[in-house]
């Protein structure tokens, strides 16, 4: 695939809907442990509710439709989680508007937009364990291999930050907790990855996939 259409946002999200649906029970079990349990069925609501959102919207202008996306994606989880999605759906979207295709180095703007959006809205830094680490870690992967090679494909930026991200999402499990009741339990929390950086994670990779037309 050599770029990511408007009209193939509906289908984008219902790849990623579909990895969601396929590790919910994982990132619920991971989430009772050091959360309030519903990770897995948060993101699996929210991406789920997406492919629809985004066949009826009218906006052509891809970033401005994620960002419309990501809206109401906050209204329909109202969570922590749902919240900090959709804000970084509404910072990705923002990064891309007006453009009406997602190629390589659009991609890279889209996943810095995102980590930025989780940060400014959470209020989280990477190393606080959080999803940031893994979006940052993807985002920096993907520019990086953008700013060595500025006509890198879709697929090679894709792939650089789903390395990222699992990379990201590893080093949670030397990090101390900041945020709600996993920082109750820090010392549960210790050689354990943080359930939303791996939701972050898990997110970056069905994007790759997507992107690979997998």
């Amino acid at each position: 695939m050599e770029s990511i259409k408007r009209e193939q946002l509906p289908d984008f999200f219902r790849s990623i809907a579909d990895t969601f649906e396929e590790h919910a029970d994982e990132l619920c079990e991971m989430d009772a442990k050091l959360g309030d349990g519903d990770l897995g069925l948060t993101m699996k609501k929210g991406f789920g509710s997406l492919p629809e959102v985004a066949e009826g919207l009218d906006e052509q202008d891809l970033g401005k439709a994620v960002m419309k996306c990501g809206m109401k994606m906050s209204s329909i989880i109202p969570s922590t989680m749902g919240f900090l999605m959709g804000s970084g759906l509404m910072g990705g979207g923002k990064a891309i508007s007006g453009k009406k295709e997602i190629a390589g180095p659009e991609l890279a703007l889209f996943f810095r937009g995102y980590a930025d959006g989780i940060k400014k809205r959470g209020k989280c830094e990477p190393g606080d364990r959080t999803i940031l680490d893994a979006i940052d870690m993807a985002a920096g992967a993907a520019e990086a291999l953008v700013q060595s090679s500025p006509s890198a494909s879709l697929e090679s930026v894709a792939e650089a930050a789903a390395d990222g991200a699992v990379k990201g999402a590893d080093a949670t499990k030397d990090m101390i907790p900041k945020f709600g009741k996993a920082a109750v339990h820090k010392d549960a929390a210790k050689g354990i990855c943080d359930q939303g950086a791996v939701a972050g994670k898990y997110l970056v990779e069905a994007i790759a996939d997507f992107c690979r037309g997998n």
